[in-house]
């Protein structure tokens, strides 16, 4: 029966821990930015381990809110060794002793803050990571669009190139265009074939990528993504920024939380300098004659003497590892404020590059090659003219999907830098 018992238990411990991961048919195929995140934050892996953390140090809590157990014995004496024979219930000394650990500088509420400090920054740490967590995601989000991007960009550009080496073909069977010509149109065609194969594999690679951040079986299996690369101007102030980041990066109040922590652990060792005092009662059966009986109790007080250890190095230690929390702490808000400095500008330069895309220069490209193609069927260009005008398009096109790709994600980074969604 206790067998059976067990097994059902552990089937029902396995069914709990395989609800906590979506099955394969409700897996979703299709995501939204929000939904990464939202999906990352409940199933990577790493994170879930991570939060564990906090359910080991609240155990902790539970550990040091305990006071000492009282403490049993029984003792039988004077058994001959030599003279078995003699062994009577009478003739032996029976004694039951009952003693307690009075616990002295208030260990138990200090061992108590401690466990809860520790709780606390353990619990702000993996609010950390969760903040890095979300990055990380909208990263590789933003990847998987720009490869999308890119990839389609690469079709469209191979089949309007492959008109154009159709049409030239005809004009060589037509008499109307010399074969070196038309081979060095159809060479560059590689090149695009090239490019829509690097690009599918990009996109693969990017999948991959933002698959593993969101746990690889909360999704299914070949999934897509919603939304596109869009530019949308964000208007932040750095001064505002840093004030959030001050009060909202959960790093920085780790920090300021281990500064209490370590302060609690001074306290704690002075509170262990006091030495407990163990309080104990005995009673005792002898037999002590012919005739009678000695029935008696006792009682007794016991501690050490802080003569040597008087927790000397702990205290020195703890001391230290005070001061070095403070300067943690200082060291945090200089990285905060030198995060949100980098990612302030770093908005501010990939709008710069962007704008300077759409101000003119990616219509400039599409018209220089659209010209040169329409100059070149009325032999007003060269060969080479029609390839170096779309090696020309290729790359501004190439450059501005990278540019807005680096902007979102700079935007996110501001994010990142300030510990809460300030850019939506």
């Amino acid at each position: 029966m206790r067998l059976f018992l067990r097994f059902n238990a552990i089937v029902v411990m396995i069914g709990v821990a395989g609800a906590q991961t979506p099955s394969a048919g409700t897996s979703p195929s299709v995501i939204s930015m929000d939904d990464a995140v939202r999906i990352a934050l409940a199933y990577n892996q790493s994170l879930r381990a991570q939060r564990l953390n906090v359910d080991q140090n609240r155990a902790e809590e539970i550990t040091a809110a305990l006071k000492p157990n009282p403490t049993f014995s029984t003792l039988v004496d004077t058994i001959p060794l030599f003279s078995p024979q003699t062994v009577r219930f009478n003739t032996q000394i029976y004694s039951q002793s009952l003693a307690y650990t009075y616990e002295r500088g208030g260990k138990r509420e200090k061992r108590l803050s401690v466990a809860k400090d520790n709780t606390d920054v353990t619990a702000k740490t993996v609010t950390d990571n969760e903040r890095q967590l979300r990055f990380q995601v909208v990263q590789a989000f933003i990847n998987v669009l720009l490869a999308k991007s890119v990839l389609q960009f690469a079709k469209d550009d191979l089949a309007n190139f492959s008109q154009v080496v159709d049409l030239n073909h005809a004009r060589l069977a037509a008499g109307d265009l010399a074969e070196g010509d038309y081979l060095k149109i159809s060479l560059q065609k590689l090149q695009f074939e090239q490019d829509v194969s690097s690009s599918e594999l990009s996109l693969v690679q990017a999948r991959a990528t933002l698959r593993q951040l969101l746990g690889y079986q909360s999704v299914a299996d070949g999934f897509d993504i919603s939304g596109t690369l869009a530019h949308k101007k964000q208007v932040v102030q750095l001064a505002e920024l840093e004030r959030q980041a001050l009060t909202t990066r959960p790093d920085l109040q780790a920090a300021h939380s281990g500064v209490k922590l370590a302060g609690d652990t001074v306290s704690l060792a002075f509170g262990n300098r006091a030495k407990d005092w163990t309080w104990a009662s005995d009673y005792t059966y002898q037999s002590i004659g012919p005739n009678g009986t000695g029935n008696a109790i006792g009682f007794s007080l016991s501690f050490d003497l802080p003569v040597h250890d008087r927790n000397q190095g702990e205290i020195a230690r703890s001391q230290a590892a005070a001061r070095q929390a403070v300067e943690t702490e200082a060291s945090a808000e200089v990285v905060v404020r030198t995060d949100v400095v980098n990612a302030y500008y770093g908005l501010q330069t990939n709008e710069q590059i962007v704008s300077l895309y759409e101000s003119g220069y990616l219509d400039q490209a599409t018209q220089s090659r659209d010209i040169t193609i329409y100059a070149y069927g009325r032999g007003a260009a060269t060969v080479l003219d029609v390839l170096d005008a779309e090696r020309s398009y290729r790359a501004t096109q190439l450059g501005y999907r990278q540019a807005v790709a680096a902007y979102m994600t700079a935007a996110e980074q501001v994010n990142q830098a300030v510990g809460s969604q300030v850019i939506r």
